[in-house]
C-alpha cells in the first residue's frame, strides 16, 4: 500500500520536515511470472547454440520491478521543490539491477504554475510524449518499447522542463552526458557514455522535445529526440528519432497507433541503422476485471550495419504479434497471460542494436519465435 509518510522515515533519506508542508511517499511494482520462449539462442554471441527456455522472468512482464521515493516542499505561493529516486530490481532473485544506486531515476527540482524544471537522471522527452500511445505501456513482455525509444531513453546529467496545460503536454530535454554505455552492441562509448569530457563536449550529449494532447476519449503526440554517441573521444555520432503516435477510446474500447524515423549513424558517416517503426493494437474492456490487448508491431530496416566500417546489410522486416489478458484482483494486484509471436527476428526486436537487454538472442536460421509468459503483478 503506498503510504505518505510526514517527518523523518526509517531510510533516513530526509531530514526533520515540517508535516504541514513536506510529503515523502514510498512506492514500487513487483512483477514476475513464469515464461516460455523457443528457438531462443544461449547468448548473442552463440547463436548456434540454444533451443526452449522455461524459467522466471528477469525483467518483469508487465512492468518492470522497482521501488522508489518521491517528495514534495510547499514553497509557498503555489510552487514546490520535488525530488525522485527511483532503482529496479529482480524480483525471481532479489538483485539489484546492476550499475549505480537509482538507475531508473534520480532528480530534484522545482514546480510551479508555468511548469518544472528537474535535473539529474530522467526519461527522455520522447518516451514522456509516446508512453499513452503504447499499446501495452511499454509492458517489458512483449512489446518493443527499447527499439522503438533507443538504448537511451533514460539519461544522466538532464536538465529537463515538462509543462502541464489542462489536457496539453509539453516536454524539452538536454543531457550533458547521457551515461549510455554502448552505442550498439560492439560499440562501446568513451569514458562509458559519461559526456562531460574537457575539449569534447560534445560526446555524448543529446536533447528532444514532445507535444502531447491527452483527453478522456483522444490523444496525439508528436515526439523528437536526438543523441550524439562518441565511440573514440571527439568524434560523435549522431542518432535521431522522430515518432507520432495517437489513441481514441469509446466505451470499453480504445484503438493505438503510431510510427517512428529512425537513423542512427557512426561519426565517419556510415549508417549504424535506418529503419522505419509501425504499430497498431487495442485494448477491449471484457468485464470490469478481466482486460484484452492484441497488438501488431513492424519494422522496415532499410539499412544496417555492424560497425563504423562494416559493409551495410538490408536485413529481412520484423514483425510481432502480442495478445495479453489481465485479470485485476483489486486496484493494486493483477494477473496475467501474454503472447508472443516474431518473424524475422527476436521477440520485442531483442538485438544488437537494442543491446540485447531482454536476452531474446535468434538461433541462427530461425525465422520465428513464440514467447508465452504468465504472471502476476504488485503495486504498491
Amino acid at each position: 500500500m503506498k503510504k505518505t509518510l510526514f517527518a523523518l522515515t526509517a531510510l533516513s533519506v530526509v531530514g526533520a520536515a515540517n508535516a504541514a508542508s513536506t510529503t515523502l511517499t514510498l512506492y514500487g511494482v513487483i512483477d514476475t511470472g513464469i515464461e516460455y520462449v523457443n528457438r531462443v539462442a544461449a547468448s548473442p554471441t552463440t547463436p548456434n547454440v540454444g533451443g526452449s527456455r522455461l524459467g522466471m522472468l528477469g525483467v518483469g512482464g508487465l512492468s518492470a520491478s522497482r521501488w522508489g521515493l518521491r517528495g514534495t516542499e510547499d514553497l509557498g505561493g503555489g510552487n514546490q521543490a520535488l525530488f525522485v529516486l527511483e532503482d529496479g530490481f529482480v524480483p525471481s532473485t532479489g538483485a539489484i539491477l546492476p550499475g549505480a544506486l537509482f538507475t531508473r531515476m534520480a532528480l530534484v527540482g522545482l514546480k510551479s504554475d508555468l511548469g518544472q524544471v528537474t535535473v539529474g537522471r530522467q526519461t527522455t522527452s520522447l518516451l514522456d510524449g509516446m508512453v499513452n500511445f503504447a499499446p501495452l505501456r511499454f509492458a517489458v513482455t512483449y512489446e518493443p518499447g527499447t527499439w522503438w525509444l533507443g538504448v537511451n531513453y533514460r539519461e544522466s546529467n538532464m536538465v529537463k522542463y515538462t509543462g502541464q496545460f489542462g489536457p496539453l503536454q509539453a516536454v524539452a530535454h538536454y543531457s550533458f552526458g547521457t551515461g549510455v554505455p554502448v552505442l550498439s552492441t560492439g560499440n562501446l562509448l568513451a569514458n562509458g557514455g559519461a559526456g562531460e569530457t574537457p575539449g569534447a563536449s560534445r560526446d555524448n550529449t543529446a536533447f528532444g522535445g514532445s507535444l502531447m494532447y491527452l483527453n478522456s476519449t483522444f490523444g496525439i503526440g508528436i515526439g523528437y529526440d536526438q543523441w550524439n554517441p562518441a565511440v573514440v573521444t571527439g568524434q560523435t555520432g549522431k542518432v535521431r528519432k522522430v515518432s507520432v503516435g495517437a489513441n481514441y477510446g469509446t466505451g470499453p474500447y480504445k484503438l493505438y497507433a503510431g510510427y517512428r524515423w529512425n537513423e542512427a549513424n557512426f561519426s565517419n558517416g556510415n549508417t549504424l541503422i535506418r529503419d522505419n517503426y509501425w504499430w497498431l493494437g487495442g485494448t477491449y474492456q471484457l468485464t470490469p476485471a478481466l482486460g484484452l490487448s492484441l497488438a501488431y508491431y513492424y519494422a522496415d530496416v532499410k539499412s544496417a550495419a555492424a560497425t563504423a566500417t562494416a559493409p551495410s546489410t538490408n536485413p529481412p522486416n520484423m514483425q510481432q504479434y502480442t495478445l495479453q489478458a489481465d485479470y485485476s484482483l483489486s486496484k493494486r494486484t493483477d494477473l496475467y497471460v501474454t503472447v508472443g509471436y516474431a518473424h524475422n527476428g527476436s521477440l520485442v526486436f531483442d538485438s544488437a542494436v537494442t543491446g540485447f537487454t531482454v536476452n531474446d538472442p535468434t538461433m541462427t536460421g530461425q525465422k520465428n519465435m513464440v514467447g508465452v509468459v504468465t504472471g502476476i503483478r504488485h503495486i504498491f
